[in-house]
């Protein structure tokens, strides 16, 4: 842990990134293409304003809520991110104490470093949900649930904007690969896989595992088909549109997340804060709509859960807490987001995070109508 005081997420990420290696710091900034996305998830907060209310009286403000009818300290979660254990020795594990620490979700990615059942043993009483892919070989996709219900996990977090791995030039251009003493634990008892990856010239895995694992044929049919396979609740995870929220919630979704996962796979789509909008115009309250991508400060959460996201949850910035301090150092990430988020909401005259006034926020292009 750096003996510096370190105040904000954004000074985490700095020294994150003057910690890790360059193999793995590339890998957890990078960004599809030019990444113009990567930035707007960012700056596009910037472009929604407060409109604070005053003189009521905030001497209490309710952070709780409650997601999947799981209760929460804060409706702030930790996104699920690949290869942990390149930030840290333990990784996931880690993660997911922080996560239990604060008393929040901590969602498992499949490309993890750390089991389904590792992670189990190591923090039986968290809430912990499983991030999925339906494969070409349905028979993976069927194992994995099942490992999930076995093992304790609350959720499926299904990801649907990955048919394929998005280009990233920053991972060409260094060549990325996972290290050699790392492996993709969730595939563990998976002999093909396992097998593929062990014989991957590359010595990553990563190619095979995109060449033989995602399947662009999936469709709609294939969620409500995972529906009927499990008793877990699914959360679709890669909603950009109103259209496609429509579609998942006749597919038989609980949740929704608005994603682009980390503006790793399409660049020039929507950051997620100017999709979710439109998403939770469309679901109408039928399901819960969370939001990931682009959060860094309190007022960040604070914008979000205003235009109708449930909780919100961070990926890069768990990351770089792991790098700087492992377990500490992602509770401090949440433990900074949460006090910016009371303090946010003091500031602006709110006291229940599930209780937001209408009007809180609004995008800058629409002050001149007021």
């Amino acid at each position: 842990m750096s003996s510096k005081q370190l105040v904000c997420l954004n000074e985490y990420e700095k020294e994150a990134l003057a910690i890790l290696d360059r193999n793995s710091s590339s890998y957890y900034q990078s960004g599809a293409n030019d990444e113009q996305t990567l930035h707007d998830n960012i700056n596009d907060f910037k472009r929604f304003r407060l409109r604070p209310r005053m003189l009521t009286d905030v001497s209490e403000v309710r952070l709780e809520t409650t997601i999947l009818g799981e209760r929460i300290s804060m409706p702030i979660c930790i996104a699920p991110t690949a290869s942990q254990r390149m930030a840290h020795p333990l990784g996931e594990i880690a993660n997911a104490r922080a996560a239990e620490a604060m008393n929040t979700c901590f969602v498992l990615s499949t490309i993890a470093t750390t089991s389904a059942r590792e992670l189990s043993e190591h923090v039986p009483n968290s809430l912990r949900w499983y991030q999925l892919y339906i494969t070409r070989d349905r028979a993976i996709t069927q194992k994995m649930v099942k490992r999930a219900e076995v093992y304790g996990f609350k959720a499926l977090v299904l990801t649907v904007d990955t048919p394929t791995f998005g280009t990233r030039y920053s991972d060409t251009r260094i060549k990325f690969k996972v290290p050699q003493h790392l492996r993709m634990a969730n595939f563990d008892g998976i002999p093909s896989m396992e097998s593929g990856m062990a014989n991957n010239s590359g010595g990553s895995g990563l190619n095979f595992f995109s060449d033989t694992f995602f399947d662009p044929s999936v469709t709609w049919k294939d969620v409500a088909w995972l529906k009927s396979i499990t008793a877990l609740p699914v959360v679709a995870k890669g909603i950009l549109t109103g259209e496609d929220a429509e579609r998942a919630i006749e597919a038989g979704v609980d949740a929704i997340i608005v994603s682009n996962h980390g503006a790793r796979q399409l660049d020039g789509v929507f950051s997620t804060i100017i999709a979710l909008p439109e998403v939770v115009a469309q679901v109408r309250g039928r399901v819960e709509v969370y939001l990931d991508g682009g959060v860094r400060k309190g007022t960040d959460v604070l914008k979000a859960l205003s235009l109708g996201a449930r909780a919100v949850f961070i990926g890069r910035p768990a990351l770089y807490g792991l790098a700087v301090g492992g377990e500490q150092g992602v509770t401090d990430i949440l433990s900074i987001l949460k006090k910016e988020l009371k303090l946010a909401m003091q500031l602006s005259g709110e006291t229940d995070v599930q209780k937001l006034r209408k009007g809180l926020v609004i995008h800058e292009s629409m002050m001149t109508r007021l």
